[in-house]
């Protein structure tokens, strides 16, 4: 059952893959796309990552997939326009698509197995501790300061990203909330007396 599921996954995740990039539609796509995620996910759960598979499901369907296809929703695109330039690009792409594809032959064929190899295989978890609790001890234990380098580049980033983003427009309203509460009733309200039968 495990082997006929591991084909299952890789199947499905195979051909949800070629069908994001072969699809004409771009929602289609990103549908495959979440399709070739769950397929992942399944394939993790099989090898004993159930953590990873969460992850990649809350993660990677659950927002950037989900993101991706409110986008593509929302963005007004014109497909017929991007139909016909394709064939315009389709040279480029095809140049590109045989050079990786010479890549991955040539990789292929240095591949060779190192001597020692076949004895690493199997689960590195000792036995009695749990793949997340396995996952923590490595993060939080082992790669302490670099998970925590990692998190303050990641934070950097953001942080320039933002700035660099943000931009100070002198023609929008903007709220001044201290101004708000220091206001003064007296000159900001004005009474108007208003004689019966006149307009203002």
């Amino acid at each position: 059952m495990t082997v006929f599921a591991f084909y299952l996954f890789a199947l499905v995740a195979v051909v949800a893959g070629l069908m994001v990039v072969m699809s004409r539609n771009p929602v289609h796509s990103v549908l495959w796309l979440i399709l070739t995620f769950l397929s992942a996910s399944g394939l993790f759960v099989l090898i004993g990552a159930e953590f990873v598979a969460m992850l990649l499901i809350i993660v990677y369907v659950g927002a950037v997939a989900v993101l991706f296809l409110f986008v593509v929703m929302m963005l007004d695109i014109d497909f017929n326009a991007l139909r016909g330039r394709f064939v315009e690009y389709a040279p480029v792409g095809g140049l590109f698509a045989v050079i990786l594809l010479v890549l991955l032959g040539v990789g292929i064929a240095a591949w060779h197995e190192a001597p020692g190899a076949a004895a690493l295989h199997g689960s590195p978890i000792p036995e009695g501790v749990q793949n997340t609790a396995a996952i923590g001890l490595v993060l939080y234990d082992k790669y302490i300061y670099l998970f925590q380098s990692a998190a303050l580049v990641l934070l950097v980033s953001m942080i320039g990203a933002i700035l660099l983003t943000l931009r100070h427009r002198t023609d929008v309203k903007r709220q001044n909330v201290m101004r708000q509460m220091h206001r003064d009733p007296a000159k900001t309200l004005e009474l108007v007396d208003v004689k019966p039968g006149q307009g203002l």
